[in-house]
């Protein structure tokens, strides 16, 4: 749910040539902000639509935690149903459709925590952090040679290919061991000593959508446990509410997850 820049998101959706529109969340935002709304047209006499940000290929809600949960609850419909109601009325978005958002890390004066439920439909939580040493002098590099504080990509692929893209990875193989080994990870966090609330569900198909997503990457058409290992904590870690004393006590979700991976038994995949 962390990103490095909207310029390098911006950047990334040129490349992909998909729609990209960015909502900066302040305290003020209203809901219809985001959906949109009807407005009276004087000259036609009739109320017209006024479409929102929501529609688009992908949104990018910055700094989401620093609205209120009603604005914040605007996206719910879209992140789960792929649509948006509007005065009763029902309007299907075009995909593929994306929602990333940012938190602001620093700051807590005017900000609201996540609903968990809105929590729960984000499939990964990305934690970015500095660069390392030589990721931060290749920066400065690109920069230099950019000779520009703007970067110019040009697109490679379409909507209707990303949506290509989207169903090949429905053909990637999941043997059922593989996925008795996922529900088995979720299922562990739920009985953690640590754990007040493990993940839902929903947890688990992440694991099934991440992994899948990854084998397909690296030119494989089959997951394997080790696919799994890899984006559990991308997948995961925002969906555990941790007891109140562990959190005091410094443990995060990360070494939790890390004590579920090496206690649940890795199936054997021919």
């Amino acid at each position: 749910m962390n990103l490095a820049s909207v310029a390098e998101v911006s950047a990334a959706l040129l490349d992909l040539g998909l729609s990209f529109r960015r909502v900066q969340f302040t305290p003020d935002l209203l809901p219809a902000d985001i959906t949109g709304t009807y407005v009276f047209d004087r000259k036609a006499g009739e109320f017209i639509l006024r479409r929102g940000p929501i529609f688009t290929n992908l949104l990018l809600a910055d700094e989401i935690n620093r609205a209120p949960p009603k604005t914040q609850s605007a996206l719910l419909e879209a992140m789960q149903e792929r649509q948006t109601t509007l005065e009763g009325e029902t309007f299907l978005l075009d995909p593929p459709f994306f929602v990333i958002a940012t938190q602001n890390p620093i700051e807590h004066e005017g900000t609201y925590p996540l609903p968990e439920a809105q929590v729960d439909r984000f499939l990964l939580k990305i934690d970015v952090g500095y660069p390392t040493l030589a990721e931060e002098v290749e920066i400065l590099e690109r920069r230099r040679r950019r000779r520009s504080d703007e970067a110019r990509i040009e697109a490679v692929t379409a909507p209707e290919e990303v949506r290509a893209l989207q169903a090949a990875v429905e053909d990637v193989h999941v043997d059922p061991a593989v996925e008795e080994y996922m529900v088995a990870i979720v299922s562990a966090t739920r009985t953690h000593s640590q754990v007040e609330i493990g993940a839902s569900p929903r947890g688990s198909l992440a694991l099934l959508k991440a992994s899948r997503a990854k084998a397909a990457i690296e030119g494989r058409d089959f997951v394997t446990p080790d696919d799994v290992k890899a984006v559990a904590g991308p997948a995961l870690s925002h969906r555990l509410i941790l007891k109140p004393d562990p959190w005091i006590h410094g443990v995060r979700t990360s070494s939790v997850l890390a004590d579920v991976l090496a206690q649940v038994r890795v199936p054997k995949v021919p």
